[in-house]
């Protein structure tokens, strides 16, 4: 070690007077053409340094600015200059002319997550800067030139970064940046996120280039007329999108952590929260897109937020949880991914922060109106402490699992679904007199034949049944349309996440974000924009339709039957092929079970949906949990101030009115058209909103005199002049 140490510092020069002139041929050279050496002194420590003829100074910068690889122009980020005579000492460094040039790609970053050069508050005006502002990437390449005071015709070079590379490492302009749009960008047409976006998720969805050029020749010819260079540049931009997509990787470093490091210093503006892994803390990492922002702001505000927690706790290295907001049509959108193990209350304090934060600096009003969790073990502190409203429960996870390991461990078909009834009977005892643990026991001696299920339960459910009892008694809970949506986006995510995947990948944290920020981001997407502008009626009509609760509003009331000889079932007609019939075994409850192939893999079918629809209506069957547990709420309101007259009349004012608001929401549900039911409203008025200055015309303001008399404001009115505005 000290022998290498020795060799290095051989290596280094220490003065310029030692340093060899160096003259290469050419019009143009650059720094391939020179040797570099080591230089230090008190100024500069251990720099890549060449001294050649002042007067090559231009043809040394014309050939770093036409560099094959990445080319640039380079402008003078500061200089200075002395006058021969002015130091009586000096050293052999010394300069009379002093230059720092820079790449006009840098310092500073306008792209995607880039800020101003800390280090000013200004943009110099220099000359040879990048054509457009916007072209800036924070590349660091920059160089130092000397023209020295003790040798006037000499100029020494000092390259103190030579790759253009951003303060990531990672090239930014030039052919070699897989982000950049190429050359003649000057003349390409405009290209918006939104035609970005939608070109993007079409070579995603595996569409055919030949059609995804043509819609994105049509998105652009709203901006500009229909010429054949237009169309040939953007076939070129298509094309080049097209080989990005398929060469990029999600390792950005063999190491898993470095490469998250990387990839969250890239895109910061995708980034709401990022905590690394150290022995105190643990590892979190919360995604969220600013298409996503908009959504949690346009379908979160006075709505339901929903929780889709702890995927791939089994198979991913950090489970992944997902927050959902749901559309117009009651589908549930991603609108945030939160990467972590940990669950404790601070830690889910800390980004359920950060993302009301981020919401709120756009939207101070943005509130939500609910809160659902599918996982007994979630902690509510932190949703009523950041979110401040109720909480709800939802039962699709446990419905699932329990369908699913019936199905995979019982073999008998009669046995399913004498199993999966008696799970339903432990559950809905819950809300009657009996008691659940009564059900669990019954549920062993009936079955006791079935040991590999019986075994299964034991092991994985007992332990951590209670903890579910408590949460479906004691939160509300959620309906079977909000269910299945969730349960729609779980199908969704387990596609694109495992589909096609290597069994290493799933234990490093690059490869999920890379799937959910690419593939499922792009999905969701453009889904939501066909839907909206009904630009691809096919995937419109895929996106309607993958929800069960969607499919199940197709099926007509009259293909559903029930049998008054047989209560326990009803028989719907499919839609594909009439001569084929589903049955559905137990009726109106949150565990039927139909011996479609759909159900029979652990999904919530179109089928269980629609019979339990028509269900609601008949008074022979009991009713669904959800509103079971609602009936309980109210019920509980009503009861718990019996002792306190003004608590009481005040619970009746909450229930009169949760009364009218749960009866237009039923008539909007059941009408044709809002129209119908805001007809049937009273009519409000509202007054208009104050004016900052009185028309001529209007009326003095009347205000209450305290005598109950109504009194004119004479109070006289002060006009301001524009110069007393600020600003």
């Amino acid at each position: 070690m000290g022998q290498e140490t020795e060799v290095a510092e051989k290596e280094v020069v220490h003065s310029v007077s030692d340093l060899p002139v160096q003259d290469p041929p050419g019009e143009e050279f650059s720094a391939a053409d020179l040797t570099w050496v080591k230089y230090a002194s008190s100024e500069h420590h251990r720099e890549d340094v060449a001294l050649i003829p002042y007067d090559r100074m231009e043809a040394f910068i014309g050939g770093e600015s036409n560099n094959p690889e990445c080319p640039t122009r380079f402008h003078i980020e500061r200089g200075r200059k002395r006058e021969r005579g002015s130091l009586r000492e000096y050293r052999s460094d010394e300069y009379l002319l002093y230059r720092m040039y820079w790449c006009s790609f840098g310092p500073e970053n306008y792209g995607e997550g880039g800020t101003i050069l800390p280090s000013r508050k200004y943009r110099l005006n220099t000359r040879n800067r990048a054509a457009r502002p916007q072209s800036m990437r924070g590349c660091t390449c920059h160089f130092t030139i000397k023209r020295l005071y003790a040798r006037p015709s000499l100029l020494l070079i000092i390259y103190h970064e030579r790759l253009h590379v951003n303060k990531s490492g990672f090239i930014c302009h030039g052919p070699l940046d897989r982000d950049a749009i190429g050359p003649r960008a000057r003349k390409m047409p405009y290209i918006g996120s939104e035609i970005q976006q939608q070109t993007m998720s079409l070579i995603y969805l595996g569409v055919p280039e030949e059609n995804i050029l043509q819609t994105h020749i049509e998105g652009i010819q709203r901006y500009c007329s229909a010429d054949a260079q237009v169309d040939n540049l953007a076939s070129q931009y298509v094309q080049k999108l097209g080989m990005i997509i398929k060469r990029s990787t999600h390792e950005l470093d063999l190491d898993d952590q470095a490469s998250i490091r990387m990839w969250v210093d890239r895109n910061k503006k995708s980034v709401f929260f990022y905590q690394d892994s150290t022995e105190a803390d643990a590892f979190i990492l919360g995604i969220q897109t600013e298409w996503q922002l908009q959504q949690m702001m346009r379908f979160g505000h006075q709505s339901l937020l929903a929780s889709h927690s702890s995927f791939g706790v089994s198979k991913l290295k950090y489970p992944l949880h997902t927050l959902l907001v749901f559309d117009s049509r009651q589908h549930a959108l991603p609108i945030a991914w939160v990467i972590t193990r940990s669950v404790t209350n601070n830690d889910t304090l800390k980004w359920m922060r950060a993302l009301t934060d981020r919401i709120h600096s756009i939207d101070s009003t943005w509130r939500i109106g609910g809160f659902i969790i599918d996982d007994p073990a979630s902690e509510l502190g932190p949703i009523r402490e950041v979110f401040a409203c109720p909480v709800l429960f939802s039962m699709w996870h446990i419905r699932r699992t329990w369908l699913k390991n019936v199905i995979k461990k019982c073999s008998n078909v009669e046995v399913q679904r004498e199993i999966f009834i008696q799970l339903g009977k432990i559950i809905y005892s819950i809300w009657s007199e009996k008691n659940p643990m009564d059900a669990l026991g019954q549920l062993f001696h009936d079955f006791v034949d079935q040991t590999t299920f019986i075994k299964y339960f034991k092991s994985f459910w007992v332990p951590k049944l209670e903890m579910w009892i408590d949460s479906i008694r004691n939160l509300p809970l959620a309906s079977q349309e909000s269910c299945g949506a969730i349960e729609g986006y779980h199908l969704k995510l387990k596609v694109k996440a495992y589909d096609d995947v290597q069994l290493d990948a799933l234990q490093r944290v690059d490869w999920l974000v890379h799937k959910l920020t690419t593939e499922l981001h792009s999905s969701y997407w453009i889904n939501l924009f066909a839907d909206e502008s009904g630009s691809f009626p096919e995937v419109k009509a895929d996106y309607i339709a993958s929800t069960s609760w969607q499919r199940a509003l197709q099926i007509p009331d009259d293909a559903v039957t029930f049998d008054d000889k047989e209560p326990l079932l009803a028989r719907v007609v499919s839609q594909k092929d009439t001569s084929q019939t589903w049955t559905v075994w137990n009726p109106g409850s949150e565990f039927s079970l139909c011996d479609c192939s759909w159900s029979m893999h652990g999904n919530l079918c179109k089928h269980v949906l629609k019979v339990n629809m028509m269900c609601g209506a008949r008074i022979d069957f009991q009713p669904l949990l959800s509103f079971q547990s609602f009936q309980h709420v109210l019920l509980d309101l009503w009861q718990k101030p019996l002792d306190d007259s003004f608590s009481l009349d005040l619970s009746v004012a909450w229930v009169m009115q949760m009364q009218e608001k749960i009866k237009h929401v039923a008539e909007l549900a059941t009408s044709g058209g809002i129209a119908q039911v805001a007809g049937k409203l009273p009519i409000q008025w509202t007054k208009k909103r104050g004016r900052r200055v009185a028309t001529k015309g209007t009326s003095p303001l009347l205000l209450p005199h305290s005598n109950g008399s109504l009194q004119k404001d004479l109070t006289p009115k002060k006009r301001k002049r524009l110069s007393r505005f600020p600003g």
